[in-house]
């Protein structure tokens, strides 16, 4: 299975953020696992949330900012990767002039279902 990323429509996410499914279960036959590109504006900020089941990797690809996981606040820039467990609140601030850029993976794959507003 091959995706294409012009051919991927972008939503917006219960926390906020803007996602691109670049493979999904749902949409793209995988079994486990889920792949989108999340977008936070400059000086915008995802909503705090927690995923139940999912663990979920976030890779920075463009832009900076600001992780809050659980009781820690991280600075994030290009090339950062960050663990995710299940059940930790989280939320991120994109804090550059520039917007964020994050791979997120998600393991199982995501579902509107699985995430709680906190």
């Amino acid at each position: 299975m091959k995706t294409s990323y012009q051919d991927i429509p972008a939503y917006i996410t219960r926390d906020g953020s803007e996602i691109r499914e670049l493979m999904h279960p749902a949409l793209h036959g995988g079994q486990q696992q889920s792949l989108a590109e999340a977008v936070i504006q400059p000086g915008e900020q995802t909503r705090l949330h927690r995923h139940l089941r999912s663990e979920e990797l976030y890779h920075v690809t463009r832009g900076a900012g600001i992780m809050t996981l659980g009781d820690a606040t991280l600075s994030i820039r290009v090339g950062d990767t960050i663990l995710i467990a299940p059940g930790t609140p989280h939320c991120v601030t994109a804090s550059g002039g520039e917007p964020l850029y994050l791979l997120c993976c998600c393991s199982p794959a995501y579902r509107h279902e699985d995430t709680e507003l906190l």
